[in-house]
Order: C-alpha cells, then sequence, then structure tokens
C-alpha cells in the first residue's frame, strides 16, 4: 500500500466523518430499549439494500498498560461464533444470503455491520444479537486469532514501509493519554494475555448500554422496531461504562524526535500538533486547513513543493481528530537529495502565511465547494450513513442530529477563523518535529 493511501485508510478509521448521503436532511428515527441500547432507523428506498451496524464505544483508550490491543483483538475475537452459530460460520452465513461484513477498530470504538439485501434485516439483526448476547469466547478462539492479529500486524506495520509513523507520533504527542500506544497494541500483551481477561473485557464494554445499533436502507420503521425488540431485548444490561478522562499537559516547547524504519529507503519529515477533540468547532477549521495545504493537486503544499520547486514526491495535511484529542500532522518525503530541514522551512513558510493573511476569496470559495463536495460524497451508500449517525450520537454528546448539522458547521467557518486557528494551533513552539528516517545498514 503506498503511503498516501494508507495515510487515506488511517483518515477514514480515526474520523468516521459524519455527513449527509445528498446534502439534504437525513430523517431519522431513534430510541432506546430498556437495556440501555440506542436504536437508530433510517429508511431509504432508493435500492433494495440494507445495511445492519453496532458501534461499541469501546477502542484502545479504554485499555490498559500491559493490556494493549484488545478492542482490536475483540474486532476479531467476536466472528469466531456464538452459542447457536458454529466456530467459522459466521461469514459463511453472511455469503450464503448475499451479503458482506466486516469490522474496524480505532483508539475510540469499535464498528461491525453488515450489508444484506433488503429482505435479510432480519438476518443481519439476528447476527448482531449473537454477537453481543452470546459470543463463544474460548482458548481455541484466542490462539487462533492471535495469530490472525500478528499476521495483520506483520503485513499492515511491521512491514509496511512508513508503517510505524503514525505510532511514532502518537508516543511523543500523548504521553498521559492512552492514546500513546496504537490500536493494535503491543504483541507481547496479546500474548500473554489470559482467557479471563478476555472474557472480562467483554463484559466490561460490549453491552447493550455501551452500544448503539444504526440501521440504514430498504427498512420497514414498524417492522424493525418489533424485530429489534424481539432480538435485542433480552440481552442483560452491563454496568455503566465510564469513559477515561485523561488530561494532557500543554505542549510548550518544540519536541524533536528521530524514528527508524528498514522497510524504507527515503527519509520523511513530520510536524504534528495536538488538537482538540472532534466534536469542537475549531477541529472543522483545522480540517479546512488541512484541504488548503494538501487537498489536491492545487493545494499550497502540492502546488510549491511537488510541481514548482520539486523538492518533495509527496506531501500531506490531516487534522487526526478523536474523540479525546486530535492530532494536526504535516508530512513531506524528499525529492532529489533535499535535506528534510528545507522541507520544514517550506512547510513552516506556508503555515506562516495561513497564520498572517486571510486566504483570497476566490480561494475561500473553492474550498468551501469542494469541503461540500466531500460532505456530498462521503455517504452515498446506506452503509456509510448508518456509521455517521451512530458516529454523531457517540461522538457528537448523543447529538444524532449532528450528521444534519455537518455542513452547516463546514459553511459557517469564515475566512478569519481559517487564519485564527492557524495561530491558535499550529506553533513551532507547541509541536513535534519527528525525522523518520531508513534504518542504517
Amino acid at each position: 500500500m503506498q503511503f498516501q493511501q494508507k495515510l487515506a485508510f488511517l483518515i477514514a478509521g480515526a474520523f468516521a466523518i459524519s455527513t449527509s448521503a445528498l446534502a439534504q436532511k437525513v430523517k431519522f428515527t431513534e430510541y432506546n430499549l430498556d437495556n440501555g441500547l440506542h436504536v437508530i432507523l433510517h429508511q431509504d428506498k432508493s435500492a433494495p439494500v440494507v445495511a445492519v451496524s453496532v458501534m461499541y464505544h469501546v477502542g484502545s483508550k479504554n485499555e490498559t498498560p500491559g493490556l494493549t490491543g484488545f478492542a482490536h483483538f475483540f474486532e476479531h475475537l467476536l466472528f469466531e461464533g456464538t452459542q447457536n452459530i458454529k466456530r467459522g460460520e459466521f461469514m459463511k452465513i453472511v455469503a450464503a444470503n448475499g451479503g458482506q461484513n466486516n469490522a474496524n477498530t480505532t483508539q475510540d470504538r469499535t464498528f461491525y455491520y453488515e450489508v444484506f439485501p433488503s429482505n435479510q434485516l432480519k438476518l443481519g439483526l439476528w447476527l448482531e444479537s449473537e454477537r453481543m448476547m452470546h459470543p463463544v469466547i474460548n482458548q481455541i478462539g484466542v490462539n487462533t486469532q492471535r495469530e490472525v492479529v500478528k499476521e495483520e500486524k506483520r503485513m499492515r506495520i511491521d512491514n509496511q514501509p512508513y508503517g510505524h509513523l503514525i505510532e511514532s507520533v502518537f508516543k511523543d504527542l500523548f504521553i498521559k493519554h492512552p492514546y500513546h500506544w496504537a490500536p493494535i497494541g503491543s504483541m507481547d500483551d496479546i500474548n500473554k494475555a489470559k482467557l479471563s481477561e478476555f472474557l472480562a473485557f467483554f463484559k466490561k464494554f460490549y453491552a447493550p448500554n455501551n452500544a448503539v445499533l444504526s440501521i440504514a436502507g430498504d427498512i420497514n420503521i414498524d417492522d424493525a422496531k418489533q424485530w429489534i425488540k424481539s432480538y435485542f431485548s433480552e440481552i442483560p444490561k452491563g454496568n455503566p461504562v465510564i469513559q477515561p478522562t485523561v488530561k494532557e499537559d500543554p505542549i510548550t516547547k518544540e519536541i524533536i524526535d528521530t524514528a527508524y524504519d528498514a522497510n524504507i529507503q527515503l527519509p520523511a519529515i513530520v510536524t504534528a500538533y495536538r488538537t482538540p477533540a472532534e466534536n469542537s468547532k475549531d477541529a472543522v477549521v483545522l480540517d479546512l486547513i488541512s484541504s488548503v495545504l494538501s487537498g489536491g493537486a492545487s493545494s499550497r503544499l502540492n502546488k510549491e513543493l511537488v510541481d514548482e520547486k520539486k523538492t518533495a514526491l509527496q506531501v500531506a495535511s490531516f487534522n487526526y481528530a478523536l474523540e479525546d484529542y486530535g492530532a494536526y500532522l504535516n508530512f513531506a518525503l524528499p525529492n532529489n537529495n533535499v535535506s528534510l530541514d528545507s522541507l520544514l522551512h517550506d512547510i513552516d513558510a506556508n503555515i506562516v502565511d495561513l497564520q498572517t493573511n486571510l486566504i483570497s476569496e476566490s480561494d475561500y470559495k473553492k474550498l468551501l465547494n469542494q469541503a461540500e463536495m466531500d460532505f456530498v460524497n462521503a455517504n452515498t451508500k446506506d452503509l456509510g450513513v448508518a456509521q455517521s449517525l451512530a458516529n454523531s450520537y457517540t461522538f457528537f454528546n448523543k447529538n444524532t442530529n449532528h450528521i444534519n448539522e455537518r455542513l452547516e458547521d463546514i459553511r459557517s467557518v469564515t475566512r478569519e477563523q481559517i487564519r485564527d486557528i492557524a495561530r491558535k494551533y499550529l506553533n513551532p513552539n507547541q509541536r513535534l518535529v519527528l525525522y523518520y528516517l531508513p534504518t542504517t545498514k
């Protein structure tokens, strides 16, 4: 996977951006079952398809040192089977009924889903209720998934060029907060973890009162409610989950660090700034700033460093926003043995320009048009809408309607705010400078 593609993957996993499928109001019905499960239903009759999803409010930040990687491990483990689904049969059932399924984990949540022909809604509900109510978690499954996770780590991270870059950034930006470690966690922790510890983790976090069941597609609302009650209402409520509230000390002096990667030939320069949580207005502005700097071929860094000066092979800027904090990153690969410090100088000069001068009216209009287009395109399918609804409820103060407010949040950003937010967060004394270098032989 090329680094640019990897960044896109990371951003997609980390943001889970709330958007509207057609830039118009997304209608939904929401309610709670007695056991605390939050249910969101969106009817879309445009195609005979339905997405069934469950978002558990548990990610790597809910782990503890010495027991990392559990949330991601459960992303795999909960496909093993249940009391009524034989081991290894979960995915076969989905495929045999014309569906597809998967799951993904971030620092803040784990997201499971199936996409089926709409006449298989009941099957999707049954599968997710089975996963929640009585999965089989035993030593055979743990041993099997240990090997699966090890292989995933080797393929996606250990043997991937720049695979440890984000991990290297986060360990320097977050000293106290559990964002310090990557969602995939430590293989040593997974290897030594006991079955009893996996069982305790499931009992604590995978309860209906720590989950959102989000369904979008060709459904009958009344039928869906009836089936949801039938499949989920008997699942016992768990103890309340208390999310971490770890506060980091402000960064007041530039951090300079070096990391090495045996899988690369070209070094990279990275600057990273700790930024606010995804539910803040400032995070919206930072997203737009990243578009100004590297959003497309005509963006400032691409145009100057890649096209005109030809000092960089690749550049990227993005705001990696999460529930508690974010990380704003700038990245560049040098061309023709250009020094990393030269690239750093030019990136900084572009940021200083944003902090000093308002972007032009024409650039501003182009920026908002592109943001609106991205907003429209992000969730053109039922699965995207289902995820955005769950994300809005989970991370925007239980405001599911944030899916319909996001576009106005973008449109309300002013040129002055772009300048002021760049001044507020993107300063040398508030950042990490990471030299990411090839391992010398």
